[in-house]
């Protein structure tokens, strides 16, 4: 059965697809959640519609998590993009300090939540169910120790070679709380490898890419939106987005996985995985 909150998300969507061209306000400038808050209900109810279970409809609690989470999260990256001025915003115009800091936090709360619902959507339909991998891995604490030291020497190096590193930052968080959450007993990646079942790392491998690209596609159209400010090597551009760019989407929905887990760990009892429930 597709909930009817579906339907709205996909009215929001077409709705904001629309206003691209006429530029309606105060829905112009607002556009980023609400056509990211139509996508998640959207992804939901096709989830549902599917198994019978989403994260919406059976784990409310963990939604809201993801949401909060999200927004600190994403709150982080902005900081650091202080530092490194790998992009910038265009045409953010409020009345309000206030309401900027809601668009904000509105906005930014959709970020881990699409990549999670888009990542469960992938999975419920088995696209990498069937592929594994043909030989086991010993996972051991030294290797563990020497990915968080990986992860912790590349932030440090982003911070003194911002120009020709920045990719870095997409992944070296993943590496310091994915075997985190391994050696927590927390859903990992890791521990997906060690099993040699892909689908999960998989999913949201493919997720990362395909919200990366909606996210370069509407926000190009977007009248508030974001520009790169990158070197000429990182390739020609789709949308806003150098090519190369879009390599960063991949490992970036792995570090969303990772800090989901990690937090959820220090606040909610359970290990049962949102996406695959």
């Amino acid at each position: 059965m597709f909930r009817k909150y579906g339907l709205i998300g996909l009215i929001l969507i077409i709705l904001v697809e629309i206003n691209f061209f006429l530029q309606v306000e105060p829905f112009a400038r607002w556009y980023f959640p609400i056509i990211w808050f139509g996508y998640i209900l959207l992804m939901d109810a096709l989830i549902y519609s599917l198994k019978k279970s989403s994260i919406i409809m059976n784990n409310r609690k963990q939604f809201f998590l993801m949401l909060a989470l999200s927004s600190i999260v994403w709150w982080g990256f902005e900081i650091i993009n202080y530092l490194l001025q790998n992009w910038d915003y265009e045409n953010i115009v409020f009345s309000s300090r206030f309401e900027l800091l809601m668009f904000g936090w509105l906005s930014f709360a959709t970020v881990i939540p699409a990549v999670m619902e888009t990542a469960d959507l992938i999975k419920t339909i088995r696209l990498f169910d069937k592929i594994k991998l043909k030989q086991k891995y010993n996972i051991t604490k030294k290797l563990l120790y020497s990915m968080i030291g990986m992860g912790i020497s590349s932030f440090v190096l982003i911070m003194f070679f911002p120009k020709y590193l920045f990719p870095f930052i997409w992944w070296s968080f993943y590496l310091i709380i994915d075997p985190i959450n391994y050696l927590n007993k927390q859903p990992s990646i890791i521990k997906h490898i060690k099993d040699r079942k892909l689908a999960i790392p998989l999913s949201l491998f493919a997720a990362g890419i395909f919200c990366g690209l909606l996210w370069e596609l509407w926000n190009y159209w977007a009248l508030p939106r974001w520009v790169y400010i990158l070197p000429a090597w990182a390739g020609p551009k789709i949308f806003e987005m150098p090519i190369l760019g879009y390599m960063g989407y991949a490992p970036f929905a792995w570090e969303v996985y990772a800090a989901y887990y990690f937090v959820r760990s220090l606040l909610l009892k359970g290990k049962k995985e949102v996406i695959g429930v």
